[in-house]
């Protein structure tokens, strides 16, 4: 059976594999969201002395949620590496290259993409990120000494490398720094509440919550006086400005199923239990207003997604 999306991205930030030439071999995909929970606090406490920087080896395959340098030195051949990068919601990273030794010529390559990419779906989505495709890749061995700092657009990025040769290394400094206006968001916690800011700006940001959540948006203010909340199925995208619920088993938020849509201001609450393994609160700006969005999210216990397991959102999230 397929694994579900949450199983592959709990092994993907918690389970250390062998590598063998292109493929990895899962051994136990038995990770519990406590375990998952823990891994970012456990990483995120750790205290950094103000003039000694937090060091450690990198991993083939890895996750990386504090500031600091990271070396990585192939032992063997490695084919097929991955690193997360994930950050406060209110943050972006940066990827400094300290000390670069591997080949170019050989097939080598270090490359950092602008978000996250799992099982060919790519968040933010290509609709709601600010720069194109092609560009939101940097490759080590295109821009070599010419960029030595890449930067990521929302408080997630991801590193890919490949290395032939054993003895091969290379060492990157990560870096947070504060983004006034946060757009596209992963949380780092199955639980918390967030307002999501559109300064006049034209833009699509999405707040995205990997788990199955009962969710309470307690504010929706598009900056004009509107009174009445609205759910609707085609009449919000006519508005130009409105906030999509989606739920769904991947990241890309293109291909996730619409829920619910608000397009008109109103002081909620609005409640709702959505046991998709990705949950998603979306605004559409157009620019002419000040946009705003409150919500708070926790984390479905095992009783209420047995309860809502008939219901048309657990179907469609379990069978797409």
């Amino acid at each position: 059976m397929e694994r579900t999306f949450r199983e592959q991205l709990f092994f993907l930030l918690l389970c250390l594999s062998v590598l063998k030439g292109d493929s990895r071999y899962v051994e136990s995909n038995e990770i519990s969201k406590d375990d998952l929970y823990s891994f970012f606090t456990s990483d995120l406490k750790r205290e950094m002395p103000d003039v000694l920087m937090y060091r450690r080896p990198l991993r083939c395959l890895d996750m990386v949620a504090v500031e600091g340098q990271f070396t990585f030195t192939a032992e063997t051949p490695q084919l097929s590496c991955v690193t997360f990068f994930m950050a406060e919601p209110n943050e972006v990273i940066s990827v400094d290259y300290d000390n670069v030794d591997i080949d170019c010529s050989r097939g080598d390559f270090i490359t950092v993409f602008d978000g996250w990419v799992m099982k060919g779906e790519k968040f933010p989505s290509s609709q709601d990120h600010p720069l194109p495709l092609f560009e939101r890749y940097v490759d080590y061995c295109d821009s070599g000494s010419v960029r030595k700092s890449v930067s990521s657009s929302q408080n997630v990025a991801m590193l890919f490398f490949r290395i032939h040769s054993a003895g091969s290394s290379f060492t990157l400094t990560v870096r947070k720094h504060i983004n006034p206006f946060p757009c596209n968001v992963i949380s780092q916690s199955p639980e918390g509440s967030y307002t999501m800011v559109s300064p006049q700006q034209q833009r699509n940001c999405s707040f995205s919550i990997i788990y199955p959540v009962a969710i309470d948006i307690s504010e929706f203010s598009l900056g004009r006086h509107n009174k009445f909340p609205k759910r609707s199925l085609p009449g919000c995208a006519e508005s130009g400005d409105f906030v999509q619920l989606l739920g769904g088993n991947g990241i890309d938020t293109s291909k996730l199923i619409p829920i619910t849509d608000l397009c008109i201001s109103f002081t909620g609450p609005t409640h709702m239990k959505i046991g998709c393994e990705n949950t998603v609160v979306r605004m559409v700006s157009s620019g002419k207003f000040v946009s705003r969005v409150s919500f708070s999210y926790r984390l479905l216990d095992k009783q209420e997604l047995q309860t809502i397991k008939l219901n048309n959102v657990e179907d469609f999230c379990f069978n797409n």
